[in-house]
């Protein structure tokens, strides 16, 4: 995270020149709230107004990255203006609470009655995993995460669940690629469950593999040899004895969504938001 420094002087006032010159009307002060796209204009740095604390406002790139900048008058653009930025309502950005998804944590929000519609997941990790991260979104939509041990019978699955405009069910699927087995299972069902249904997955053989590398203190996820079991090859190349000794740590390592691969995050939040019938996935 940067250090608060003194920074660059944005409007070419010479230090000790005792400010902006007479002639020249101070920039106005813009209230912002969180979330708020920015711009720090010394170092064209462009995210979301996250948080303002330590004297300074913090942004998040498009990509996760988070920095602190000192609140400089004229520090900054919104909307291609020039603005000093200040907090909207300071008691309300004091508060705020978030998740390990990033959601706003709803203080004193009981979760609900789990919902008829599910969120299936090939495995008891998938499920640990989606837990771990967005288990308060999940109580507070009353979504059920329940784990299928593979997908190989899916469509019969579906069948009994009987899926309806108020039964919804999401599937998260390993390996979606293009070819793969599971592509062609998610190919059949998204287009004859097209209402009710969506199949989403990520590229990886394994969950474990959606977890980013530097978050368990390598450097990459060794390369497994076709034909060799993926998690006895992982625990071998990593001297680990056993699969669940290496998931335990794999998932301790898990902080939030910034430790998860961008793929696994964008499917499980979209799943969420179709399951929970949120306007964007209504008719």
């Amino acid at each position: 995270m940067a250090v608060l420094g003194e920074g660059p002087d944005l409007d070419g006032v010479r230090r000790g020149s005792g400010g902006m010159s007479g002639s020249t009307p101070p920039p106005p002060t813009l209230r912002v709230r969180l979330g708020t796209d920015a711009v720090h204009r010394a170092t064209r740095f462009m995210g979301k107004v996250i948080d303002f604390r330590d004297g300074g406002v913090e942004l998040e790139g498009v990509t996760g990255d988070r920095r602190l900048f000192r609140l400089m008058p004229g520090g900054f653009l919104v909307n291609k203006s020039i603005v000093s930025l200040l907090p909207e309502l300071v008691e309300a950005v004091v508060s705020v609470r978030r998740t390990a998804s990033g959601s706003v944590a709803l203080t004193g929000q009981k979760a609900k009655v789990a919902q008829a519609s599910r969120l299936w997941v090939e495995g008891i990790h998938d499920a640990e995993l989606i837990e771990r991260i967005w288990g308060d979104d999940l109580r507070v939509e009353g979504i059920v995460v329940e784990p299928l041990d593979g997908i190989d019978n899916l469509e019969e699955r579906i069948d009994e669940f009987g899926p309806s405009e108020t039964r919804r069910l999401g599937v998260l699927v390993d390996h979606l690629v293009t070819g793969s087995k599971e592509f062609r299972i998610a190919t059949m069902v998204n287009a004859r469950f097209s209402e009710d249904v969506l199949v989403l997955g990520t590229p990886y053989v394994d969950v474990w593999q959606a977890v980013r590398p530097e978050a368990i203190g390598i450097t990459a996820w060794p390369v497994i040899p076709m034909g060799e079991s993926w998690k006895e090859g992982i625990c071998r190349a990593l001297n680990v004895a056993e699969p669940w000794m290496m998931w335990k740590r794999i998932l301790a390592s898990v902080t939030s969504y910034a430790d998860i691969e961008s793929s696994l995050v964008g499917s499980v939040e979209a799943l969420i938001d179709f399951v929970a019938m949120t306007p964007s996935f209504q008719d």
